[in-house]
């Protein structure tokens, strides 16, 4: 055998065992860009921090009213972030909140993208009468002042909690995820693999999941990271202006609340800043994350 063929062979073998897997392929993009993978790192760090910590922590004690330790400067009495002006424990609160926030995020994103999934790769591989109907009630929810129902519902909605939150939350946030899907359905929905699989008599729900969804995914895994940071976002906003967790129950919203307050604003900034700088390192952190997986995801695909 020739030198020549040798190498070509040798170079084929090399190929063969260097064509990365996926997990090879997610690393290797936070390689290529370090901001991604410090955010990764800084999320990762929050997330240990804020669940490992939270279960050391007692949600009735941490919000017990304690008026004899009012305002405490962090650091004083043994409060590592001092305490609001009930005397109760900021940093108990930011631990417990921040879990909460991201809980509530994360169940309404996995609850709205499992529906809107569903839902539009069914209109996007059926269409015709199936998709017409469907669409107009998800035109009609979307059309719905969506903010102000969700407050309507709280306020009517006696002694809620965390479930009740997260589902009055799902039920009108999956609209957008399955006119998405429907819209990539219907587009794969022309494709010869497609038709090919419709003609071998492959069951529909096979060609759905097994054959559309893994096509689309690089799309619905940023817009699925990118609703987690939204929806966080929307529990803090309506728990920073009195509709979000019941006020016993601690938030980041409700501790960002406290800075209405203007001599709390000006004079006592360690009673908001902190939750204030933790949402704004979230948001961003999930954000480049987010960015390096679609890249990922985007590079996996084309290489098969």
């Amino acid at each position: 055998m020739s030198k020549e063929k040798e190498k070509e062979i040798s170079s084929l073998e090399e190929t063969k065992t260097e064509s990365p897997t996926g997990f090879k392929v997610i690393v290797r993009e936070f390689k290529k860009d370090k901001l991604a993978t410090f955010a990764l790192i800084v999320l990762t760090v929050i997330l240990l921090t804020v669940f490992i910590g939270s279960l050391f922590l007692d949600v009735n004690k941490v919000m017990n009213v304690d008026l004899f330790n009012s305002f405490l400067r962090p650091g004083e009495n043994g409060y590592i972030l001092g305490t609001d002006q009930g005397g109760r424990s900021l940093f108990g609160q930011l631990i417990i909140g921040t879990r909460n926030t991201i809980l509530i995020g994360f169940f309404v994103t996995l609850i709205t993208t499992v529906t809107g999934i569903v839902v539009g790769l069914i209109i996007g591989y059926y269409g015709g009468i199936v998709d017409n109907i469907i669409m107009r009630i998800i035109d009609f929810i979307q059309v719905l002042p969506v903010l102000m129902i969700i407050i309507v519902f709280v306020t009517l909605v006696p002694k809620y909690n965390m479930v009740t939150f997260v589902f009055i939350m799902s039920v009108f946030y999956w609209c957008g995820i399955a006119r998405l899907v429907r819209s990539k359905a219907l587009s794969e929905g022309r494709r010869d693999y497609v038709s090919a699989s419709k003609t071998m008599g492959t069951p529909a729900w096979k060609i759905m999941f097994k054959g559309i969804l893994p096509n689309i995914s690089s799309i619905l895994i940023i817009d699925s990271i990118l609703g987690l940071a939204g929806n966080m976002g929307i529990e803090i906003g309506l728990t920073f202006l009195g509709f979000g967790l019941p006020p016993q129950v601690p938030s980041l919203g409700s501790l960002i609340n406290k800075a209405l307050d203007p001599t709390i604003l000006r004079d006592r900034m360690y009673i908001w800043l902190p939750a204030s700088m933790l949402v704004l390192i979230l948001m961003l952190s999930i954000n480049y994350a987010g960015q390096a997986l679609r890249r990922a995801s985007d590079a996996k695909q084309r290489l098969g």
